[in-house]
Order: C-alpha cells, then sequence, then structure tokens
C-alpha cells in the first residue's frame, strides 16, 4: 500500500512542488543573468552618427583617461619609425590590468625617449595646429563610415594609425573596456584635477576645443613623424594663425603693388643725381671740408623713390663698343667745361653732335697708348697682361688711361670725385670704360687690402706727402705686396721750388714705407717723367727702420675693414706665411681667372657648405654653364649692344669669368652683410667694390647696359624697402638696358610687378619650384609729375 501510495506520489505532483522548482530556476536564472551582466563588455548606447557634437562629447570623454598618463608616456603612440614592432603592440594590447598597461608603457618610453619632450613641445606651444585639424577631420570622416561600434574603439585608432580599422572591432571590445576602465581609474589617482577641469568643459559644450586638444595629445602615427620633422626643421608646418596672417598680408601687398605711383626726383643735380653724393643737407652740416669730406658718400637716412629724369632732349641709346671710346652722343651727357678747359690736352672735345676723346690726358696728351707702352718699357716686370692684371686709377679723368689699357689685356678701376671738373667718371662710363665716383679723403676706399696689382697717378691732385703721409699709406693698404706705384706729375720732372719740395717730401715718405724707386723717366714726346715704386714682400725693411715713422698699424687692425672705416697714418705687415693671402703673387693672366687661389683650403668652408676650393670651382662651372646655354644664346640679348655689366651679388665673381670672352666688363659687387668673397675676385684678376644695396651706388644715372641679381632683393628687403632698390635700380640702367633676377618665386613676382609699373618691359618669367628668374628691359618711359627731395637741393 505504501508502495502504491509513494508510487502515485511521484506520477502525481502537488502544485506547491512546482512553485519551489520555479523559484529555483528563476533564482537560477537571475544569478546567470547577473553574472552575465557583471561580465559581458559595456555596450554603448546607440548614437545618431549624423550628431557631430554627440560624437565629439564621446571622443572628449575619453581625452582624459589617457591624457594623465602623458606625464609619464605616451602609451597609445604607435609610430613605426619611433618603435619596434613588440613595443607597439605591448603598447596597446597588454591593457588587460593596470600593472601590465604600466609595464607596456615603461617599454615604449624606454624605445623612444624623446617622443615624449618633443611631443610635449607640440602639444604646450600649439604648433602643427594646422595639420593636425586636417587630421581629425580625416579621423572623424573615418569614424562617420563605419558602423555605430566604432566609436569604442576611436581612441585605439587614432593611437594605431597604421593598423587601426584591420582587426574586428568587436574582438578588441573586451580590452577597450578594460583600457578605458583602468586609464579611468589612473586619471582619477593620478591627476583628478585634470579630469575635473576636462568634464567641466565637456559639461559647457565647449567640444571643438577639447577635440583640438584630443589631437594634439594623439596624433596617428603617420602624423607623428610629420610632427617630429616639423620640429627639427624649424617650422616647415605653420599654424593656422600665421598662414592666416601671411595670406591677409599678402593680399595687402598685391594690392599696394598695383597701386604704384612714381614721380621724378626735384633735385638740384637734376639729371645727374646721385643720392649719397647729392645729400646738400648733410653737405652744409660738415664742419670741414679741408679733407674733402664734402666729396664723400652722405646717405639720406630716408632713400628717395622717385625716378631720375633723363637729360632735357635728345638723349640717344648709346654708342656701342669699341666707338664709344671714341665719341659719345653729347645730349647724353651735356657737359662742356671739361671740353673747355681740357681741350687743348686731348681729354674730351666738342664735335657736332658728339662729345670726342682723342685718347689724351693731361701726362699724355699724343695718346694714351703710346704712354702705356712707354710705362712697360721703363719697368718691364709691369708686364701689362701678364703679371699686371687688375689696375686702380686715381684721378682718372676721363679715364682715357683705363679705356686704353683694354688693349693690353689689363683691367681698370678708374676713381675720381664728383667735383668740378664736371662729370668726369659719367664720361667715362658713357664711353663703355668702368669707374666710380669716389674722393681719397677721411675714410679707405671700398676695396680690400693688398688686391691691386698697379695703383696709377697721372696729375692726380691727391697730397700724398701731407699728415704723415695718410693717403699714401691708404694705397699701401690696397697694393699687392710686389705690387707697383706709378706716379706721373710735375714734382718728378720739373723744378720749380714747390715740386722740389713736393719730391724731397715724398722721397722722404717712401723711403720710410720701405717702398723701392725702381725707375725714374721722362717721355720725350710728352714731356713728361714717370716714377715707379715697388711694395716689399717681406718685413724685414719694416723691422730695419731706425725711426718707426709711419708707424706699424696695431695687431688687431683688419687691413681688410674698409667699410666707411676712418684712415689712420700706419702701415699692415707684408703677409710671409706660405698660404697666406698676399705672400705670393698670384698666377699669370688668363690662368688665374678660373684657378682656385692657393690660399683657398680644403679646411676651409665655402659659401655653398663645400671645402673652399671645391667651392669656387663648383660655382665657375655653375654659371659658366649658365651664361654659355642661357644668358647668350637663350635671352635674346644683343651681347654688340652690352657693355658695362653689373654683378649686383658676385660671391666668388663666377658670372663675370663666365663672360671673359664677351667684350663687356663686370663690377663683381660683394654686398657688406655676405661673405667677404671679394679679394676672392681680384685674386683670379677680375674686380669689384662692398657696398650696401640698402644706399644707393657710387655712379652716375644711366651707367649700365646690363645688371645681374642673383638671389640678391629676398635679402635686402629683409633690411630696407624693396621698392628704394628697385628706384635705384633704375636709375644705374641706361634706357633700354637690362635686368636679369634669379630669386624665390613670391620676391620676383614682386618686383615684376613694380618694374611693370615703371613701364618696364617684360622680356620672360620662369619659375619651378619656388624658384624664378625676371628678365626685363628698361623703356624711355618717365613720369610727368616731380617730387620734390628736400635734402638734395642744395
Amino acid at each position: 500500500m505504501a508502495n502504491g501510495k509513494y508510487s502515485r506520489l511521484d506520477n502525481r505532483r502537488s502544485p506547491s512542488s512546482y512553485c519551489s522548482t520555479l523559484t529555483i530556476v528563476v533564482f537560477v536564472a537571475l544569478c546567470l543573468v547577473g553574472v552575465w551582466m557583471i561580465t559581458s563588455p559595456y555596450i554603448a548606447p546607440a548614437q545618431n552618427i549624423d550628431d557631430p557634437a554627440q560624437q565629439s562629447k564621446t571622443e572628449v570623454k575619453q581625452v582624459p583617461a589617457v591624457n594623465t598618463e602623458d606625464t609619464n608616456a605616451q602609451p597609445f603612440e604607435d609610430n613605426a619609425g619611433d618603435l619596434t614592432e613588440d613595443a607597439t603592440k605591448r603598447g596597446i594590447d597588454e591593457t588587460t590590468s593596470n600593472s601590465d598597461t604600466k609595464e607596456g608603457q615603461k617599454e615604449i618610453s624606454q624605445d623612444k625617449p624623446e617622443d615624449k619632450s618633443e611631443d610635449e613641445t607640440n602639444t604646450e606651444n600649439g604648433s602643427n595646429t594646422d595639420t593636425q585639424n586636417e587630421e581629425s577631420k580625416t579621423n572623424e570622416g573615418d569614424s562617420k563610415s563605419e558602423d555605430g561600434g566604432e566609436n569604442d574603439n576611436q581612441v585605439e585608432k587614432k593611437s594605431d594609425g597604421n593598423s587601426g580599422g584591420q582587426e574586428d572591432s568587436g574582438e578588441n571590445s573586451g580590452e577597450q573596456k578594460s583600457d578605458n576602465s583602468e586609464n579611468e581609474t589612473q586619471t582619477t589617482e593620478n591627476s583628478g584635477e585634470t579630469t575635473d577641469q576636462t568634464e567641466e568643459k565637456l559639461e559647457t559644450g565647449d567640444s571643438q576645443s577639447q577635440n583640438q586638444k584630443s589631437n594634439e595629445v594623439f596624433p596617428s602615427g603617420a602624423q607623428s613623424d610629420l610632427l617630429n620633422e616639423t620640429i627639427t626643421q624649424s617650422g616647415s608646418f605653420s599654424t593656422q594663425a600665421t598662414e592666416s596672417k601671411k595670406e591677409k598680408e599678402a593680399q595687402l601687398s598685391s594690392k599696394q603693388q598695383t597701386e604704384y605711383t612714381w614721380k621724378l626726383c626735384n633735385v638740384t643735380a637734376g639729371a645727374d643725381y646721385i643720392p649719397c653724393l647729392d645729400n646738400w643737407q648733410a653737405i652744409k652740416s660738415l664742419h670741414s671740408t679741408k679733407h674733402y669730406e664734402h666729396r664723400e658718400r652722405h646717405c639720406p637716412e630716408d632713400p628717395p623713390t622717385c625716378l631720375v629724369p633723363l637729360p632735357e632732349k635728345g638723349y640717344k641709346r648709346s654708342i656701342e663698343w669699341p666707338k664709344s671710346r671714341e665719341k659719345i652722343w653729347y645730349y647724353n651727357v651735356p657737359h662742356t667745361k671739361l671740353a673747355e678747359v681740357k681741350g687743348h690736352q686731348n681729354w674730351v672735345k666738342l664735335t657736332g653732335e658728339y662729345l670726342t676723346f682723342p685718347g689724351g690726358g693731361t701726362q699724355f696728351k699724343h695718346g694714351a697708348l703710346h704712354y702705356i707702352d712707354f710705362i712697360q718699357e721703363s719697368v718691364p716686370d709691369i708686364a701689362w697682361g701678364k703679371r699686371s692684371r687688375v689696375v686702380l686709377d686715381v684721378g682718372c679723368g676721363v679715364a682715357s688711361f683705363g679705356g686704353f689699357l683694354f688693349d693690353r689685356d689689363v683691367l681698370t678701376m678708374s676713381l675720381a670725385p664728383k667735383d668740378e671738373h664736371e662729370a668726369q667718371t659719367q664720361f667715362a662710363l658713357e664711353r663703355g670704360i668702368p669707374a666710380i665716383s669716389a674722393v681719397m679723403g677721411t675714410k679707405r676706399l671700398p676695396y680690400p687690402a693688398r688686391v691691386f696689382d698697379v695703383v696709377h697717378c697721372a696729375r692726380c691732385r691727391v697730397p700724398w706727402h701731407i699728415e704723415g703721409g695718410k693717403l699714401l699709406l691708404e694705397l699701401n693698404r690696397m697694393l699687392r705686396p710686389g705690387g707697383f706705384f706709378v706716379w706721373s706729375a710735375t714734382p718728378v720732372y720739373q723744378k720749380i721750388q714747390v715740386d722740389v719740395e713736393i719730391w724731397d717730401a715724398m722721397s722722404k715718405l717712401t723711403k720710410a714705407m720701405c717702398w723701392e724707386l725702381i725707375s725714374i723717366n721722362k717721355d720725350a714726346l710728352n714731356g713728361v717723367g714717370v716714377a715707379t715704386y715697388r711694395k716689399p714682400m717681406t718685413n724685414e725693411c719694416y723691422e730695419q727702420r731706425s725711426q718707426q715713422e709711419p708707424p706699424l698699424c696695431a695687431e688687431s687692425d683688419d687691413p681688410n675693414a674698409a667699410w666707411n672705416v676712418p684712415l689712420q697714418a700706419c702701415m699692415h705687415k707684408v703677409p710671409v706665411e706660405p698660404l697666406e693671402r698676399g705672400s705670393q703673387w698670384p698666377e699669370q693672366w688668363p690662368e688665374r681667372v678660373q684657378k682656385s687661389p692657393y690660399w683657398l683650403l680644403t679646411s676651409q668652408v665655402g659659401v655653398y657648405g663645400k671645402p673652399a676650393p671645391e667651392d669656387f670651382t663648383s660655382d665657375y662651372n655653375h654659371w659658366k654653364q649658365v651664361v654659355d646655354k642661357s644668358y647668350l644664346t637663350g635671352l635674346g640679348i644683343d651681347w654688340s649692344k652690352v657693355r658695362n655689366v653689373m654683378d649686383m651679388r658676385a660671391i666668388y665673381g663666377g658670372f663675370a669669368a663666365a663672360l671673359k670672352d664677351v667684350n663687356v666688363w663686370v663690377m663683381n659687387v660683394v654686398s657688406i652683410d655676405s661673405a667677404d668673397t671679394l679679394p676672392i675676385v681680384y685674386e683670379r684678376g677680375l674686380f669689384g667694390i662692398y657696398h650696401d644695396w640698402c644706399e644707393s651706388f657710387s655712379t652716375y644715372p644711366r651707367s649700365y647696359d646690363l645688371l645681374h641679381a642673383d638671389h640678391l632683393f629676398s635679402k635686402v628687403k629683409k633690411r630696407c624697402k624693396l621698392v628704394t632698390v628697385a628706384a635705384e635700380v633704375d636709375r644705374i640702367v641706361r634706357p633700354e638696358g637690362k635686368l636679369i633676377v634669379r630669386d624665390d618665386t613670391e620676391t620676383v613676382n614682386e618686383l615684376e610687378n613694380m618694374f611693370k609699373s615703371m613701364h618696364w618691359e617684360v622680356r620672360m618669367t620662369y619659375s619651378k619650384d619656388k624658384e624664378a628668374l625676371l628678365f626685363v628691359q628698361k623703356t624711355m618711359w618717365r613720369p610727368k609729375e616731380y617730387e620734390t627731395v628736400t635734402y638734395a637741393i642744395a
């Protein structure tokens, strides 16, 4: 019975039993659900991907978790160029616990210790903002294109720019949650203040600022390379503020460039205006003119921007060389005073519409060539055109001496002041002969020490013997050791009292200077005498003098310093070291033009960064190729109409050397703020001068047929107004003369607009890789209105 009863109960369960069972099942289920909820990954609520504000908030929320870790390391910067593959993976994958994360960060920090400081600097300075903003936009676009779950991995994508998106987000979701939670814990523990600040900004809705900060902290791998590159290369990428500012300035500048208004200079000198020599305001304020201070340079603080007028009537294109040596158009240099005063000495004569030059001078009435050959017969060692190549002619008159030395393959720097001998150097330049307006007064001439092979003075009216021989000692500074001083003046051959006294004083002075008198000869044809002295090549004579008068200059005195340096009555020692410039005579001409000077050493670094001799050769080869393949044939220049040329930034004189076989001469200008390479120019048998292009050049208007400027204007405009330099170029260049500019594109574009506004003809422009060439030609155009230059009114 009992069994039957129990058997019935097993088959028929009571309601209370069912309830108990159900309760147990529900309890177990709830427990499982609870466990599942605890262990399952966090699922972010669905977001509207079209709402950028919501997306920005998600990104910002993740910033503090890692931003505070930036003080120790950069755990999510996956830069393949900076980290090994193992270190990169460890920095991302080993984040299941706080201790593992710290270990990964330590390994990354050890692999690339400098990343910390560089990227911290980037964040602090806000550099590369434009690039980072672009990267931010790219990342946002990537997030929108993927499914919603990608938002959880956004920090991972930013830190792993090379591999992000290659792994399934679902596979990494657990690691991402652990990573976020651990980083949030570290944020609270290590930088609660930063977290509070970030959350406060989030609440105020400053999502744009936070998004920018997020990208600064977490650049992608590729972007990190750019940041590092930018730092090391000093700003390859600028900020948006900088770019916007530059663009506004460029637009303003562009507007100004189209609004240039030119006027003619209303000055006392008229068509012969030289700003630094016709500054009457400065001249009138001089306390003394005893030492020809009124003939020296007095440059105005505010250089003129007006244009110099042409002569009043009849200006014509200059006569071509060599005919120009004998005659020029009268109306181009309409001055007759010299013809009236010096006509009987065959300086210059007025013949119809021409000014003619018989080739004579005060000391060589019967022609310069006879006089030149007479000098060599007297002193065979002069060897014109071989040993003696570069000559300084002081008090040159109309420069017939230098003009005819071309026939002996000699280059002469003719020098005379702008004085009562009306426009004498202007005559020389119009004839196609090199000349500079300058005076031997109170300052050194703008030439290096020990560069002229011969210095010549024919009745040059310079009192060499006075004040301790200060002026003759200046010649001594410029004369090469072993070089010659040729003096043709009345004290050499006349016996009147004043000449005898001068001769005695000169004899005493030259002996004290250790100059050797090697020849005194009288030219029977011209009836003049010539004395020739030689400068010593050793210091032996200086050391044996019984009286140290004139004294030797102090060791600290640099003989090459020549820009606005006062004269001193002292002598510099002669260089005697074998590799010192001036201790040896240069190679004979023409070999010296292309051979590196013996004193340029491989241990010296040249202007272009190579060893100096190699730099010299490379420069010469470069300009030879440019001249031969471009300038002589590619620009359409008729070189028979070109005679007077200036290289406004000469360096080694390679441009002039490349034109050696063309019938031109080149004035090589070395800027005072650039490397002092002018001695190299002279060593190779060329010549030149120091100059500051923020001031006017010491030459008459309309002096040069061609100006060449290689990367000059972009440098000059950092120190002075480019418009004043452009006005100076217009003053120097003859009508129908030309200008070749090689410079950066921005500067060339600016210059092109300037010269167009002056009605210059643009013959060619060319640009490539931010470098450009401009070839323009001056026209006869002159403005109609005048501008009075008050300091230039006498």
